[in-house]
């Protein structure tokens, strides 16, 4: 991602310190980075500030590696170090922009690379979905050439500028997530990035306790049309009034709407998407293709995919089965010892475990089961909440649960859970082996679902110890 220094000078003004730009100036920087490990030289540095780190103590550094630029605040060097700092720039002829705010330089550095890039932009949002709504939009656009998406978590202040950093000319679009813990946090993504066409895959209760209510979460997840072209499109969910209110209220341009046949909001929709059979293939706009990810939230968010699709010039009759890798925790169906284990470790909603649940229900002859953890960050509705999801698990006729959650979400959930042939309360991930290894046998499903500070993923090394001496014949240990 070249960036020109005279374009940084118009967005900063004269650089403060070091060396002038002198007559390098219409040399490009080839790289940007703001880890001191990966320097190359004649690259800028951004050192960020985090809560455990500070990538000032590193200015020297970067300095001596080659860098021909680094921003830096005033305020996170003292007076003799930044002295010294700039007798070192100057020597080495490398050019220091003092900024306020390192974090937002790095936005704007994303930002001004956004407006020489020529290339389509699809941002992800929403409650629940967005990784896996994310991946899917990225193998729907195979067909048109090379897709650069969001990795990992990079879905934040730092992820999207970084993402958006990494494209080139030729890729042909690039996707990203939009991730957000308050109101704000989406408005400065979708300012950075730019987006043509805005994605919010639904509207829940994640982050409830922070933001006090569903009304505020579809505020904070419209906030995404902020940056969005004006003849760009906001693809959305039908069916969902809150949203479509919320939405109303700050984007007069286009929305394209999708559903399922069933779907409440099938009539307002504008792509309507038949589930085949045993719900393991989709017919949409002719075209049958075959789920890439198991459930109906999944194919949900296939149909927000091939409408982004749509949009962006794929005809239908050039879709194709698409193969999608989500990250670990999501969407991953294990077999251990004649166990099918849903790994769905990786985070929790109110509305993910409901969607996993239905999921879980919809799995063959054996008996089913599932592990439920904590959900986070449900402030003063997190009990109600608990015994929701265990009313729906009573409610599909599940043949047991474990839980692994304590105080008043407990009691809540143990006496929603109380009819059940088989409940255990534990206090870990590990506890939870115990009452499995006693239930489980060959055919049964059990299902793994919890918000990522519960750390359910370390009950999956103990359940693969039931492929060496079979179910019920092995006693766990923590």
């Amino acid at each position: 991602m070249p960036v020109d220094l005279e374009l940084l000078q118009q967005q900063w003004g004269a650089p403060q310190l070091g060396a002038p730009l002198g007559v390098n100036a219409a040399e490009p920087l080839q790289a940007i980075s703001t880890d001191s490990r990966s320097l190359a030289p004649g690259s800028l540095f951004v050192p960020l500030v985090g809560e455990r780190f500070d990538g000032h103590c590193f200015l020297a550094e970067a300095i001596g590696a080659g860098c021909r630029a680094v921003i830096a605040q005033a305020d996170r060097l003292p007076a003799g170090a930044l002295a010294v700092l700039a007798a070192q720039a100057t020597a080495a002829g490398c050019t220091i922009w003092l900024v306020d705010d390192t974090l937002l330089a790095y936005q704007q550095l994303a930002a001004l690379w956004r407006q020489q890039l020529a290339v389509p932009l699809v941002a992800v949002t929403g409650s629940a979905g967005k990784t896996s709504t994310r991946e899917l939009i990225k193998a729907a656009l195979g067909p048109l050439g090379a897709v650069l998406a969001s990795s990992g978590n990079e879905n934040n202040d730092v992820g999207v500028p970084l993402t958006l950093l990494k494209a080139t000319p030729e890729h042909c679009a690039v996707v990203l997530e939009m991730g957000m813990r308050g109101l704000g946090e989406i408005e400065r993504l979708s300012r950075c990035a730019t987006p043509d066409v805005a994605v919010i895959t639904n509207i829940g209760t994640a982050h409830i306790g922070r933001l006090g209510s569903r009304e505020a979460i579809a505020t904070a997840k419209c906030e995404i049309v902020a940056g969005l072209a004006p003849a760009g499109v906001v693809v959305i969910p039908a069916g969902d009034p809150l949203l479509d209110a919320a939405l109303a209220r700050v984007w007069s341009g286009r929305v394209r709407r999708v559903a399922l046949a069933g779907d409440p909001g099938e009539a307002a929709a504008d792509l309507v998407g038949q589930l085949n059979g045993a719900a393991s293939s989709i017919t949409v706009a002719g075209v049958s293709l075959p789920l890439p990810l198991e459930g109906r939230h999944q194919a949900r968010n296939l149909m927000l995919a091939l409408a982004v699709a749509a949009e962006l010039g794929l005809a239908s009759e050039r879709w194709q089965p698409l193969a999608v890798d989500l990250p670990g925790g999501r969407s991953r169906r294990l077999t251990i010892g004649g166990v099918t284990v849903l790994d769905e470790t990786y985070n929790a909603s109110p509305e993910a475990v409901l969607a996993a649940l239905d999921l879980l229900a919809s799995q063959g002859s054996g008996r089913r089961y599932a592990v439920l953890g904590t959900m986070l960050e449900l402030g003063e509705r997190s009990v109600a909440l608990h015994q929701a999801v265990v009313e729906r698990a009573v409610a599909l006729g599940l043949d047991g649960l474990v839980l692994v959650v304590d105080g008043a979400e407990a009691e809540a959930m143990a006496a929603a859970a109380a009819s059940l042939p088989r409940l255990a309360v534990v206090n870990g991930p590990e506890q939870a082996a115990e009452p499995l290894a006693d239930w489980l046998t060959p055919g049964d499903v059990v299902l793994l679902k919890a918000s990522r500070g519960v750390a359910l993923e370390r009950l999956l090394p103990l359940l693969q110890r039931l492929d060496q001496t079979g179910p019920g014949q092995f006693s766990f240990t923590s």
